[in-house]
């Protein structure tokens, strides 16, 4: 949780890069609002935002879609008394909890969902124009009229939401469901298990190896599906194998597959380039 300097709550907000679309009303009455980011799809509400009056201005906001979160409090030549500071703290409780409650509603609206349309989808082929294009089957993914649905499940089998990849490679997920710890597994695991960021790379290793993949979506997921994986497979070996990003400042998938192969005690599998100088 960060705190932002900023001389309004809704400064703020577009300081995080989490500006509304459209009107945000804040009136420091406590209540969570939740609120369309700009750039996302019409009809979602991924921003939350709360605002308290007294003692003072304060309040939180953040993104179920990128799991961020900040704080904000209005900057005021008095500091607050001891009294005041412990009902800021109290406010900042009660707005995680309300953050808490209402993320678990929209999680469970985004399963229900998730469960009719992947009902609705019929199993995919490999005519589909991506899955051609990557040269990769359609392992386990069903289709939806022209996009592919992925199912993202927990370690206990629950379908929490869904990927759909469209026949350009663009990929959007369910609004509002569960990502963190969930995954897509391609074959079943014997003496190892790979883990990996994309259905394409997971698809390629499948079939350059014949082992068990499991797809964790995203580099920032690595971590947490590697450890649901450690849980549910204590003595299976982990081999995490990295999206090796050299042209990305900071190498975030080699970065994130190091750490989570540090997490479980696993392997990890980097591909090399090799540069060819203009």
């Amino acid at each position: 949780m960060r705190e932002l300097t900023c001389p309004t709550i809704l400064d703020a907000i577009r300081a995080a890069g989490l500006p509304p679309h459209g009107e945000l009303i804040l009136t420091g009455d406590g209540k969570l609002q939740r609120y369309r980011v700009e750039g996302d799809k019409a009809g979602s509400r991924n921003g939350w935002a709360v605002l308290h009056s007294q003692p003072m201005m304060a309040g939180a906001f953040g993104s179920w879609k990128t799991g961020e979160t900040h704080t904000w409090c209005e900057r005021t030549s008095n500091p607050p008394t001891a009294v005041e500071r412990l009902e800021l703290q109290r406010q900042m409780k009660a707005a995680q909890e309300a953050r808490a409650a209402e993320q678990l509603n929209v999680q469970t609206a985004a399963r229900e969902r998730a469960g009719k349309l992947w009902a609705l989808a019929h199993p995919a082929t490999n005519a589909h124009p991506y899955l051609q294009r990557k040269q990769i089957g359609a392992y386990g993914i069903r289709q939806l009229r022209d996009m592919l649905v992925i199912a993202a499940r927990d370690v206990h089998g629950d379908l929490h939401t869904l990927q759909f990849i469209s026949a350009d490679g663009s990929k959007r997920f369910l609004t509002g469901g569960r990502i963190t710890g969930c995954y897509f597994a391609i074959g079943r695991p014997v003496d190892s298990l790979l883990l990996c960021e994309g259905l394409a790379t997971a698809s390629t290793l499948h079939q350059a190896t014949g082992r068990a993949v499991a797809v964790a979506f995203n580099c920032g997921n690595l971590v947490a599906v590697a450890k649901a994986l450690r849980y549910k497979f204590p003595a299976l070996r982990l081999i995490v194998c990295a999206d090796n990003d050299i042209q990305t400042k900071g190498n975030p998938g080699l970065t994130h597959a190091r750490a989570a192969a540090q997490a479980v005690g696993g392997l990890l599998a980097v591909p090399r380039f090799t540069v060819v100088a203009a």
